[in-house]
């Protein structure tokens, strides 16, 4: 089952007035290399937003720009309004407080239990929280994703997908506005992977969060998107509901979500070449 959303959105945000980011004319260097090129779009308060797009086109990059961990090289960033991208690391902290991020492979620390890594981010921004008070925000975190009880496990005893949970529950340990998910679902088998797909929904619902999410999982993208955004080489190619994407005349988005070769690199795979002889036999290796 996918979301059904009957209408496209503009890749410049125009007419798009409950945006809660706002990026124009984004560029961003790494040094001489181009890693994103002019991008513009607004993210729609209260929606699921999915950036797909192949390796290294820059989803990650766009997507730690709405948080200010990358400055961009040009251009600007707002959130709910107001202009963040040049703000300080201090002006930017209560900022961040609204914003609750899942790391592509949990980024839990090994050496604290479940419940030492939810209150992480607590005691990191409030200093004046009572013992009992986190204890309780950990225990409805826990419950949110299915976990309540796991409180005094360590990350090396749970599974790849718990680890996930885990730090879900530690993304929305300070109730926030935005959630961003960085390839939520990498390394996870089909069931897990749904499992993560029914927690975005959920949160999105019970939480009235706007989730972003950078994911190369088709099938992950057309569950949970209200809108799906493809980059490639930088800009932005596509931007829409899961049928507008589906149905896309462009060559290179077609070749994404179906996870077909292209002909440049069929090409390159298909040449021949002399085929070099072994350097061993397996009478090598008797004695």
């Amino acid at each position: 089952m996918e979301r059904q959303n009957d209408h496209n959105r503009p890749a410049n945000g125009d007419g798009m007035t409950n945006a809660i980011i706002d990026v124009k004319s984004l560029t961003k260097k790494f040094g001489k290399k181009l890693v994103l090129d002019n991008v513009s779009v607004s993210i729609e308060r209260g929606k699921t937003t999915v950036i797909i797009g192949p390796s290294g086109c820059g989803k990650t990059v766009l997507m730690k720009h709405f948080i200010v961990l990358q400055r961009p090289t040009t251009g600007e960033v707002s959130f709910d309004g107001q202009r963040i991208d040049h703000l300080s690391e201090r002006e930017l902290h209560s900022v961040r407080t609204r914003f609750g991020y899942l790391f592509q492979e949990g980024a839990l620390f090994d050496s604290m239990s479940v419940a030492e890594n939810i209150m992480f981010p607590i005691r990191q921004h409030f200093k004046d929280v009572k013992w009992s008070q986190i204890q309780e925000v950990v225990k409805a975190k826990l419950a949110m994703v299915g976990l309540d009880g796991f409180q005094n496990y360590y990350p090396a005893s749970l599974s790849g997908g718990q680890r996930k949970r885990v730090a879900l529950a530690r993304a929305i340990a300070l109730n926030p506005e935005v959630i961003l998910y960085d390839e939520p679902t990498t390394g996870l088998d089909p069931i897990r992977s749904d499992i993560i797909n029914e927690l975005i929904l959920k949160l999105e619902r019970d939480l009235s969060v706007t989730s972003i999410v950078v994911t190369h999982d088709m099938k992950s993208a057309y569950k949970v998107a209200d809108r799906i955004i493809m980059l490639h080489n930088g800009r932005i190619i596509a931007d829409g509901n899961a049928d507008h994407i589906r149905d896309h005349p462009h060559p290179t988005v077609q070749q994404f979500i179906n996870g077909q070769v292209g002909e440049d690199d069929l090409a390159v795979l298909r040449m021949s070449g002399e085929v070099a002889a072994s350097q061993f036999l397996p009478r090598d290796f008797q004695q």
